[in-house]
Formats: C-alpha cells, structure tokens, sequence
C-alpha cells in the first residue's frame, strides 16, 4: 500500500509546486500537463477547461512526446482521431454520470484538434470543484491499451490539486475577462456621458451631430465616421411597404477621420456629399433590413459594388459598418464606421452603436418637433397679438359708449331731478285749488264728482314722482339707512289696522301669524314701513275675493347671524318663471295683469330691501284641482346692525 501511495504524493506535490510557482495559467497547464504525461507514460496529455458560461471559451494545455511530425502522419493522425468512439475510452472516476460522459467528450474534441498522434485510447477524468466540473484530464496513447486500476487511482489521486490549478486558471481567465469589460464598459460610459451632455446642450443640431459622430468614432477607433441624413420627397411616404425604396435625398450632414492619417484623409476628400437612396445599394441594403447593422468587411459581402456612392471611398476603407437611425418605422439616416482592415465588431460595440442611433434619431425628431411647434407658436402668436389690437380697439369703443351711457344717465337723473319738481308743483297748487273750492261751498254734486276724481289723479301722479325720485336716490346716493329699534309685533299690527277697511273693500281678509313674545328689529322704520305697505297693496290688488292674505313674521340664525323673516302669502293668479325673473323690474307688470298700476311698486320694494341689507324673492306654486295659486313673498332682513350682536330672540 505505501508503495502505491508514494507515488501519488510525490507527484500531487509537484504539482501543488507547478501552481505555486508558476508565472501565468497558461504555463502552469502547460507544465502539468508535462508532469502528467511522463508520470502516468503516456503518448499526450491534454488539460481543457470546463466554463460554465456560454460565451467564455475553453483553455487548452497538450503535452505530447513526439514533437515533430510528416505532414502525411499528420493528415492521417486527424482522420484517425475523428474516428475516435466511445469503447477506447475509460474514466478513473468510479461513478460517472451522463453528464461526466458529455464533458469528457467535448473536451477531448476541442483537445484533440492540436493532437500531433493518432488517439487509441483514453483514460480521461472530470476535475470537480465546489460541486461542479471545472476540467478535464485525459490521458491518450497512440496504441490500443489497457488501463490498470493503479493508474486509475493515481489519476483519481491527483485530481484535487488538478481542480485547484483549472480553478485559479478560470478565476484568471475571469478577471482578464472582466478587466477587458471594464475598460470597454468606463469607454463606453465616457462616451454615453458626453452624448447626454450633448443632447442637453443648447447646440444647434448639425453641431450637435458633427460632435456626436466624432465622440462615438474616436470611442470605437473606428478610422472613419459619416452621419447621412435622408429627405423623403414625398410627404406623405410614413412606413415603408415591404421590399420597397422610396424616393429619398441622402446628404453627408457630419464627417470624422483620424487626424494622423493624412494621406488617408486627403484621399477621403470628395466634393460630393449628397446622393438618391436609389443609386447606392450599399444604402438600400440597411433601408430594407433597418433596425439591424450592416456590416460589410470585403468585396465578397457587396452584392453589387458599381452602385455604392463615391462618398463611401470603399477603395480605401472597405471595411464598412452601417447603422440606420429609425424611430417609429421611419428611417431618418444612417451612421456610417468604416476602417481600412476588417474587424470583429463585438455585440457590446454593436449595442452602443444601437444607442447611439437611437438618441440621434430622438434628438433630430425632437429638433423638427420643436421647429414645427415654434413655427405653430409664432403663426398662434401673431394671430393672438391681431386679437389683442381688435379686443382693444373694441375695448376702446366700448368704454366710449359706456362714458356716453354714463352721460346720458346722468342727464337722464337730472332731467327727471328737474322736471319732478316741475310737474309736482303745478299738481300740488291743482290739489290745493279744489280743496279750497270744497271749503267755499258752491259746487253742486256733479261738480264735487268731478273734483273728487281730479283731486285723486293728482294724487296719484305726485305719488309717482315722489316714487320715481325715491328709486333714484336709492340708486345714486348710496345713503347708509337710519336705523332704530322697533317693535316689529306692534309695528305690524298697525300697518294690518291701516289696510284692514281697504282690504275688506274688497273681500279679503288678513291673517297676521306673528311670534308670542315680543320681537325686536334695527331697522329704517320708513323704508321698512313702505316694504310692508307696498306688498300689501301687491296683495290687495291681485288677491282672489273672498280669500286671506297670510302676513308670518319669524326669528331664525343663519350662519351666526340674526335674522328676521316676513312672508305674505295670498291666492291669485300664478307668476310664471319668466315673470318671476322679470317680477321686481321698474315699469314690468305680468302678463295679462290688467289691474290700474304703474309697475314701480315692487321695484321700488327691491331696492328699499337693498337698502336695508337684506333680501327679497317671490314663489308661486299651484294649487291643485284649480287654476289659481299661493303666491308667497318672502323678505328677509338682519335683525340687528352688525353681525357681532349677540343672539336674541326677543327683548
């Protein structure tokens, strides 16, 4: 037993020593791959990797004991290995899974290839590290074998330092890997950095371009940058059908070459900056497979090279990379990389150019947009300032006519001042002179007749100017109202004595519902006064006979402030809606009213309620199974001056 295992240890030391000592993996493989083959006598020892990432590519170390080879022997080594089946291959690895079995054989595939011997059989291992298959170790001889089981269990000996050294190989691998992406991701980052300042700049747009093309060729060292733009020539061309050119103007807008190179910048000189999509194939290929790169690296990738634009100079860079700018199925142009050699462009590379595009396409839509929405905003503008001349010169004839309103106003209150005092003169002295004919006594019955009605009619025309000078006043001077205290329940019962024989006159009779204990009101007992007595006579002219007019005096509070409330309340025709807008005009009656009146009587109550802060408004609802109506008048005034009076009911 000790013999068996001083080999195996021996030899796990030597490579522990390999993979402390050695300068970069690919060496340490290499000599392990050596220490292997000459310990285990073998014609060729191959070490590959196992990555579990699709994109990583495996790392191979040969070791083989023949190191020159015929041509012929090598032609025949290749096809004698392809031939290479399952039966000539054992593994030293006592369980063995589908999966070990794969991994064996896609390793020894990629191994072989640079195998200088035929391959007759295999004794090959998975190497396992944390769980999971990280190398393979196969063993090969040119000559059919037999494998013992010592050899077996050595291999299975040094299959842990064998891990450990594909382990630091792949953790190499991996931060050169990750090295490389974080020196393309820092450059790209610049590069995405200086377009988001761009697009926020206040640049013009072909600036914004020009700097734009420059930034993303110089980041991808590319020798050759062109931005072109394309013009449809018919407006109404939006998407493109299948298979389908349009008629469309391609111009150069932005050029960017290496500095360095000027022989190569003098021959990329050409006067020609503009050309048709339909005269350059080169174009019309990108058009028709837009949203995808088109990259062409030789003369073998054109389909037709007679009819590429002079502008792209494929005789001196025919390496091209072309990128159309598309936003919402729209092709607006093309970003154009070329170089003098071929290149492998990488997707990450091909992802920025697919950014870059896409915040070029953004920013050329959003510089149109923003073009076609000022043209909108001056054309709304000036339109806007022509409104505002004709709005002010119409305001100007409007305050004209409301001076001249106002003039005529004024005269019309001094006409009706003067001729007031005028009419009312010559009546009061015609009153006068028939009372003193009543005193003298010498007028038969017909005579006093005749006096009785002309005394009356000058009654009622001085009351007509004295109502017609009292709207005035209200209506001009503004006169804060006299106010003192009086008891609204005797108030009341008095003016209903004064109407009681005028009322029953006409049979009608009145109903006074009044509070039970004394109620108090602030108040101008002359304005008041004429409230009351107006709509009574309202009431007396249009009541139904033989019917009772409701009078209701209340006390209510309505958000902290004291309130009287006055209804009245009798049964006639009803007020329709329109007369009820109407109802408290000057000079408006209802329609069909062919009661004697002037129609001041209720626009002078509407204006005395104004005056003395409060409010008046009337609602006629139908009585049912007759054509008449209750019609109610509801006043409403502040009991008190101010609102800061405490609350009272009464006194």
């Amino acid at each position: 037993m000790q013999h068996q295992e001083e080999p195996a240890y021996h030899l796990v030391q030597k490579i522990n020593k390999i993979i402390a000592s050695s300068s970069t993996p690919k060496r340490m493989l290499q000599e392990i791959a050596k220490v292997l083959g000459v310990a285990f006598k073998v014609d060729c020892c191959s070490l590959v990797t196992v990555s579990l990432e699709v994109s990583s590519e495996p790392i191979t170390a040969n070791w083989s004991i023949q190191d020159n080879l015929e041509l012929s022997e090598r032609d025949e080594m290749f096809s004698s290995a392809q031939q290479l089946d399952l039966p000539v291959m054992e593994c030293a690895c006592e369980t063995l899974t589908i999966e070990d079995i794969s991994t064996i054989q896609k390793s020894l595939a990629i191994g072989r290839q640079s195998l200088p011997l035929t391959i007759k059989a295999v004794l090959a291992i998975p190497t396992r590290f944390g769980g999971k298959n990280n190398g393979v170790i196969s063993l090969i001889k040119s000559q059919p074998y037999n494998w013992s089981e010592s050899e077996k269990k050595l291999l299975n000996a040094v299959e842990p330092c064998c891990a450990i050294a594909f382990s630091q190989v792949a953790q190499a691998q991996q931060i050169a890997d990750q090295n490389q992406y974080v020196q393309t991701y820092v450059q790209h980052q610049s590069l995405i950095k200086q377009l988001t300042v761009l697009s926020r700049s206040n640049l013009e747009l072909n600036q914004m371009l020009q700097l734009a093309l420059a930034s993303t060729a110089e980041a991808l060292q590319a020798d050759r940058g062109l931005l072109i733009l394309l013009k449809y020539t018919d407006p109404l061309f939006r998407t493109r059908a299948k298979k389908q050119i349009p008629k469309a103007k391609a111009t150069v807008v932005g050029k960017w070459h290496k500095e360095t190179e000027i022989a190569l910048t003098h021959q990329l000189d050409t006067s020609e900056t503009s050309f048709f999509l339909a005269d350059c194939s080169l174009c019309q290929r990108a058009f028709l497979d837009s949203g995808k790169p088109l990259i062409i690296n030789d003369d073998t990738d054109l389909q037709d090279t007679l009819t590429v634009a002079p502008v792209f100079t494929l005789e001196v860079l025919p390496a091209v990379l072309l990128m159309p700018l598309e936003i919402q199925g729209k092709v607006l142009g093309f970003l154009v990389l070329q170089q003098a050699v071929a290149r492998n462009w990488q997707s990450t590379e091909l992802n920025i150019v697919q950014m870059v595009c896409a915040q070029l396409s953004n920013a050329i839509i959003q510089t149109q947009t923003l073009r076609q929405v000022q043209t909108l905003v001056d054309e709304r503008t000036a339109q806007l300032q022509r409104s505002l001349e004709v709005q002010a010169k119409l305001y100007e004839v409007k305050r004209q006519q409301t001076e001249q309103l106002q003039k005529l106003n004024d005269l019309k209150d001094e006409f009706l001042s003067n001729m007031s005092d005028r009419l009312r003169h010559p009546l009061t002295r015609m009153r006068l002179a028939i009372r003193n004919l009543r005193q003298i006594g010498q007028l038969n019955e017909r005579q006093v007749k005749y006096a009785d009605m002309i005394e009356q009619d000058c009654t009622d025309e001085i009351n007509l100017i004295n109502d017609l000078l009292t709207l005035q006043e209200l209506e001009t001077r503004h006169e804060r109202p006299q106010l003192e205290t009086t008891d609204l329940n005797a108030k009341i019962h008095d003016l209903a004595a004064a109407f009681d024989t005028k009322l029953a006159d006409k049979g009608i009779s009145l109903s006074l519902d009044l509070p039970d204990s004394r109620l108090t009101l602030e108040t101008e007992v002359e304005s008041f006064d004429r409230i009351l007595q107006e709509l009574l006579t309202n009431a007396s002219k249009y009541s139904q006979h033989d019917t009772v007019v409701h009078l209701q005096a209340t006390h209510q509070v309505n958000q902290q402030v004291d309130q009287v409330i006055i209804k009245m309340i009798n049964i006639g025709h009803g007020i329709s809606e329109e007369e009820a807008t109407y109802i408290f005009d000057r000079f408006r009656r209802g329609k069909g009213r062919w009661t004697p009146g002037t129609g001041l009587g209720l626009a002078l109550v509407k204006s005395l309620v104004q005056h003395l802060n409060g409010a008046i408004a009337v609602e006629s609802t139908p009585i049912e199974d007759s054509s008449l109506s209750k019609i109610c008048f509801t006043l409403t005034l502040p009991q008190f001056s101010t609102e800061t009076d405490s609350y009272s009911q009464s006194d």
